[in-house]
């Protein structure tokens, strides 16, 4: 390492030194909505972490996009290696949650230490794993440095690094790229995410496809979706238009759209990104002048009240119930696409047969946009209403939208076989 480097890890590692305060009161506020935040809040610094016996394999995800997607390289990993144990580790409250859900007796579970390296150096000596498994985009200088001085292979799978990332990375090479030198391999969605690892350092990348082509959404949501559907149908026959994953700002966007459209109008779907943005939207809705339903207060069928021509709007205040919702939709938009945020998991919805129709920017799933756009599967509108006014054409032609239900569906099940790929590379360090 350069003493330009060992400076840079240096400084890096002083201000979160400096900052523990500020994090540990920040993890605290976000507890007021998600109490996860505030368990086990010693874990976040390398104490009190489960018992494991050495040998496992640790694999983080830090939220919950990342945690879904990992579950087919769970799986994929068990049955190549049956008895294989895991420690799942984590960032955020809901990917924690999703993360539970994949663990079978033998497995341990933790939050990922803040990146000092005290907190680093006391979670590998604690946990011993035989190889290390971080989602995507997840590389942290003092926990790479302290893998290395442990020996401990790292395996950054379904790997992506966009252009802007690159940029960022390019700025702070000092530090990073260390970080990325320091990583056994690279298990790549994309040649062109390939092109940009190597350009960034890391030593070894293998370009073997995106994990979220292998997820298969459960049967049963995709019936209770299809119920729903038949339902709003059986009560009105309005088609169902959702907007899901939508970030901070898009909903302003969605609404003012919305109440410039003519009457009668579908029933919107909107699906917040963040559960601790459910009460703002709701908020947002009825200050827009909409009637509202909220699927938290329903069990399992849609009460008489919510399937009136007069509930303008639905929200999915609801976690790991994103199958329900495109299945029942007609048509979904693209949350995260809509802003400069690099949009969402486009592939979910193809996997529902759900239609989709995308704003500008889509940089975190770059190739699997214009795939799903070459398929037919997808379409681009340069802002919220134009995409709305696509959509609502879309809706007018059951024909076309009949054939980008078999296009949304075909180009989701052509691309899959990553698990299996990744799990045969991870299985090489075990």
């Amino acid at each position: 390492m350069s003493w330009q480097s060992a400076l840079a890890r240096f400084g890096y590692s002083t201000l979160l030194r400096l900052g523990t305060p500020v994090y540990l009161a920040r993890l605290w506020w976000r507890g007021r909505l998600e109490p996860g935040y505030r368990h086990a809040l010693l874990q976040r610094f390398g104490w009190g972490l489960p018992a494991v016996t050495p040998g496992a394999v640790w694999l983080h995800a830090v939220s919950l996009g990342e945690t879904r997607a990992a579950a087919a390289l769970v799986q994929a990993l068990r049955d190549r290696r049956p008895g294989v144990r895991f420690i799942f580790t984590h960032g955020t409250a809901t990917g924690r949650e999703a993360g539970h859900a994949l663990m079978q007796p033998g497995d341990v579970q933790s939050w990922l230490p803040f990146d000092t390296p005290g907190a680093v150096r006391r979670f590998l000596r604690t946990t011993q794993p035989a190889v290390g498994v971080l989602m995507e985009t997840e590389i942290w200088p003092n926990l790479q440095q302290a893998a290395r001085q442990q020996q401990v292979p790292m395996v950054l799978a379904n790997a992506r690094l966009s252009e802007r990332s690159a940029r960022k990375g390019e700025r702070m090479s000092a530090l990073m790229r260390p970080a990325a030198e320091a990583l056994s391999v690279a298990l790549a969605q994309t040649a062109d995410d390939a092109r940009r690892l190597r350009d960034a350092g890391v030593p070894k990348v293998e370009v073997v496809g995106n994990l979220k082509y292998d997820l298969q959404p459960p049967a049963s949501q995709q019936a209770l979706g299809q119920q729903w559907r038949a339902l709003v149908q059986s009560a009105g026959q309005r088609p169902v238009l959702a907007v899901a994953n939508t970030r901070d700002g898009e909903e302003a966007q969605l609404l003012a759209a919305w109440a410039e459209l003519p009457a009668p109008r579908p029933l919107l779907l909107i699906v917040p990104r963040h559960p601790q943005r459910f009460d703002d939207v709701a908020r947002m809705v009825e200050a827009a002048g909409f009637t509202l339903r909220r699927r938290s207060t329903w069990a399992h069928t849609p009460p008489a009240d919510a399937l009136g021509s007069d509930v303008d709007v639905w929200l999915g205040d609801s976690l790991g119930e994103m199958a329900v919702y495109y299945s029942l939709a007609d048509v979904a938009l693209l949350g995260g696409s809509f802003l400069p945020l690099g949009g969402h998991n486009l592939i979910e919805a193809a996997a529902n047969g759900c239609p989709l129709m995308m704003g500008p920017s889509t940089f975190n799933f770059a190739e699997a946009a214009e795939l799903a756009l070459a398929a037919g599967a997808a379409q681009r509108a340069p802002d919220m209403r134009a995409a709305l006014q696509a959509a609502l054409a879309w809706l007018a032609a059951p024909a076309s939208r009949s054939a980008a239900v078999q296009a949304a569906q075909q180009f989701a099940a052509a691309h899959r076989g990553a698990a299996a790929r990744m799990a045969a590379a991870i299985s090489a360090w075990l």
